[in-house]
């Protein structure tokens, strides 16, 4: 049985009714620029996270970089984040004209350590962006102290967590401001590229709103110069329908994990960490073995879908080759990028489809070396 890495057919099989109306009464409105769902979903997206605002804008990306600038961040300026993580997070901070500083990631979490923060701040140190990595909140207890004591700016990355929660706290609910990716096979994704930055600052808000749309407050209005970065209409239209099942998809790729924890726990691979006090929403389910390369050819050969999250280091990607970074900086990062795969993972998943994934490993290990 083929296996796929992700199945966005499924979901929207079990959604069509609802989603074709939702897309059909935009069409009839015509209202396809910051139209009625697009204010309709911020509320209710604001609610969700447990907070006062939610800005609707173009991408994930977007949200990070806007979010920052919305914050003052810009040249002279340095933001620490996680060394592993997408460029996404790196480029948004360079995009503003900071520079950003990378420390390792805990060995169990994969998220940034807080425990290497202090060294890392400098006199230009601005803010911390965190990044809540594969579903998993990062450790924001020390994370917000440290900010405390520097005066430091907190801006969360959770482009990967939607509905995760920390001590009790929904992620994007923690820092001074947090950005959502809403991509397609994010566990809120949209039907095209999406992204919101949600806070409870009013002043944030208020310069967000600027900065999405050219920085109008009215029409031909403007009172500074911005962007072109709102979030479509008919993406907003289909965020709300999906946003009602969130909680419920979440639920079920928690179910889906502990069928893979259960089947693998013999095998010679780590399994995914939950740090005690959260509540992992398994955007993506990350295995370790140092054999990944031959496992990942082996089930690719089998039908099943695998991702690499991420195979290169960011420091050492041809991108930050002029920056100075050098192999073994940052010893964890490394080492994951060698050894993680991320398996099937989605809320539609059913136990005979794990059950394929984790036969296929199972006869992987037992075969010849």
């Amino acid at each position: 049985m083929a296996v796929p890495f992700v199945d966005l057919k499924a979901q929207y099989a079990t959604l069509k009714p609802e989603i074709d109306r939702a897309i059909q009464a935009v069409v009839d409105r015509c209202d396809f620029i910051l139209g009625q769902a697009v204010s309709e979903f911020e509320a209710e997206f604001a609610r969700f996270c447990g907070v006062r605002h939610a800005i609707g804008v173009a991408n994930g990306t977007d949200a990070l970089r806007l979010g920052l600038l919305a914050a003052g961040i810009g040249p002279g300026d340095e933001v620490i984040t996680a060394a592993n993580t997408f460029i996404a997070t790196t480029e948004a901070i360079s995009q503003t004209g900071a520079a950003f500083r990378l420390v390792d990631v805990d060995e169990r979490t994969y998220n940034l350590n807080p425990a290497l923060l202090e060294e890392a701040i400098t006199p230009r140190t601005r803010a911390i962006l965190p990044v809540h990595l594969y579903g998993q909140p990062a450790d924001m207890e020390p994370i917000l102290d440290a900010a405390r004591r520097h005066n430091l700016l907190v801006m969360e990355d959770a482009c990967q967590a939607h509905g995760a929660r920390y001590k009790g706290r929904r992620a994007g609910s923690m820092g001074h401001l947090a950005a959502f990716s809403f991509y397609p096979a994010k566990n809120l994704g949209a039907y095209g590229d999406a992204g919101a930055v949600v806070t409870d600052d009013e002043a944030l808000a208020r310069q967000l709103v600027f900065l999405r749309n050219h920085g109008q407050k009215s029409k031909y209005e403007h009172v500074m110069e911005g962007y072109c970065s709102r979030l479509d209409t008919l993406q907003a239209a289909v965020l709300r329908v999906k946003l009602r099942h969130l909680d419920e998809w979440n639920a079920r790729r928690r179910h889906v994990a502990a069928w893979y924890d259960e089947r693998l726990a013999d095998l010679p691979v780590v399994r995914p960490f939950v740090m005690p006090g959260v509540e992992h929403v398994y955007h993506l389910y990350v295995i370790r073995t140092e054999r990944r390369d031959a496992l990942r050819d082996f089930l690719g050969g089998r039908g099943i879908g695998t991702g690499m999250h991420y195979p290169i280091p960011l420091p050492l990607t041809e991108a930050y080759q002029g920056l100075g970074f050098r192999k073994g900086q940052f010893p964890v990062t490394e080492r994951l990028a060698g050894e993680i795969l991320s398996l099937p993972m989605f809320a539609e998943m059913t136990e005979a489809q794990v059950d394929e994934v984790a036969s296929a490993i199972r006869e992987f290990f037992r075969g010849p070396r």
